[in-house]
């Protein structure tokens, strides 16, 4: 950012200085503080951001954002009622003195890798900036808008949302030029009460930029009624087939570039990239994706009709497809030995499990396949009803053994054996319970199978399934 001090303060309703001082980022944490920095007091239920004052001025920090005086601060203070929220009108000023035209991202599933693949994909045109993984709350996303410099050509952040009303917060803060709804599906659904998750994600439209559009996937009938009723002027994607201006197919996996470390046959498959059919008001392309399977059709329609709307051309959107890569900890894919190892251990919902799942069987295509899941968590009162029915999805699935981490096992094994799945079930607590389980299973059961498999390490932040997957990937690792 570039503000000054006396910007903030007539923004905010507050006094200037008489010596006004400039100001380029906003910070939350006392370590990163450092000259022209504004660090912003956060009150947290551990610890709290005004006691680390005297730290973040030690390293230069220029001014404060607080909620409480600070007549020992020894640098200007910016005293409001509550910091967050104060953070949150800084970054609509900021975002009213810029040129970028705006992209926000929202969705119950996969909307960190859209908005990943979508900046790279824009990239391609010009500048672009976006919040670093999923940092799209009411203090992350508006941190991101205030380390951007201002010249860009293209914002595009994410927001995230977990309670009633963090929604229209976020959308009043970015006020998007385009407003993308990527998908819905139970979420976060233990704060966001009974309206829906449909309604309140819709809320992104409430607040678009003079002469902003919605971009919404089609394929989910609440979402498209309450993005309607919204009164925004819509667009529509779809990657099943719907008869709507942008839509998405996938069309196998694409060929694997050469390389002259390991030289691959022409028509060998790219393990992580595959093929899509695209129509883009009326205009048809192929481009090639960093995704395998059917999934990923949704993430690349939506990328290619905001890239569309923004003035890309075919070729463009093609090229930055090409070029783009997933985010860490997303479908993520490692070889070891004859298994292939898929990391999509960075968080999970009934949705998201579903096609993450889906798409690791269709990997499998025939040799083992060995679902490593963990609790979804932040259901409510629906936790209970979507493990069982994630129990029986599993089941569909045929998998040849199947861990679990975390809680509602119960509801898990319930569902599994409505789906007529009478094959080994591990529940671990640990990383060396897992390991343990997995070397028995790799005499055993996996023995027998010389071809291998795929296994998939999914589930909610809290299960920190990574460590259960770097038991098979790193240095003591168990093989099999």
């Amino acid at each position: 950012m570039r503000l000054t001090y006396n910007d903030i303060a007539a923004h905010l309703g507050l006094s200037a200085l008489e010596s006004d001082l400039a100001l380029t980022v906003a910070v939350t944490d006392s370590r990163e503080a450092a000259p022209g920095a504004l660090f912003v007091c956060i009150p947290g239920s551990r610890v709290d951001g005004h006691d680390f004052v005297p730290a973040a001025v030690s390293l230069g920090a220029s001014a404060v954002l607080a909620s409480k005086p600070l007549p020992d601060a020894g640098v200007p203070v910016l005293l409001v009622e509550d910091t967050v929220k104060a953070l949150g009108s800084i970054a609509a000023l900021w975002r009213d003195k810029t040129r970028a035209k705006v992209v926000g991202v929202t969705g119950t599933a996969g909307k960190t890798t859209l908005k990943e693949v979508l900046a790279q994909v824009l990239a391609v045109r010009g500048k672009t900036a976006r919040n670093a993984l999923n940092n799209n709350n009411q203090i992350g996303m508006p941190r991101a808008m205030l380390t951007t410099d201002g010249d860009e050509d293209f914002w595009v952040m994410e927001a995230g949302i977990s309670h009633e009303g963090d929604m229209e917060e976020l959308s009043a803060v970015l006020r998007p030029d385009i407003g993308v709804i990527l998908n819905v599906g139970a979420g976060h659904t233990e704060g966001l009460g009974k309206k829906g998750v449909a309604w309140h994600k819709s809320r992104l439209l409430t607040n678009l930029a003079p002469g902003g559009i919605g971009l919404v996937c089609a394929d989910y009938p609440d979402l498209v009624r309450d993005a309607r009723a919204t009164g925004a002027e819509l667009h529509f994607f779809s990657a099943t087939g719907r008869a709507v201006e942008y839509r998405a197919s996938y069309a196998g996996p694409a060929p694997a570039a050469a390389d002259s470390a390991a030289p691959v046959a022409p028509d060998a498959p790219d393990d992580r990239r595959g093929l899509y059919h695209l129509w883009l008001d009326g205009t048809r392309c192929v481009v090639t994706a960093p995704f395998r399977g059917e999934y990923g059709a949704e993430n690349v329609i939506a990328v290619a009709a905001v890239a569309h709307q923004l003035g890309l051309s075919n070729a463009e959107i093609a090229q930055g497809l090409t070029q783009s890569s997933l985010p860490v900890q997303r479908f993520n894919q490692t070889r070891v030995g004859q298994w292939l190892l898929i990391d999509d251990t960075y968080n999970a919902n009934p949705l998201s499990m579903r096609r993450m799942l889906d798409a690791a069987a269709e990997r499998a295509a025939g040799r083992l396949f060995v679902p490593v899941l963990g609790e979804m968590l932040e259901l409510g009162s629906q936790a209970a009803e979507e493990h069982e029915a994630l129990g029986r999805h599993v089941a569909d699935l045929k998998p040849a053994a199947i861990f679990w981490k975390g809680g509602h096992g119960e509801d898990i094994r319930a569902g599994l054996t409505r789906g007529g799945y009478t094959g080994p079930w591990f529940e671990v607590y640990d990383a060396a319970a897992f390991a343990s389980e997995w070397a028995q299973l790799s005499k055993g059961v996996f023995a027998a199978h010389k071809t291998g498999g795929v296994a998939l390490f999914k589930g909610s932040r809290g299960n920190r399934l990574e460590s259960l997957l770097q038991t098979l990937t790193g240095p003591e690792a168990v093989r099999g």
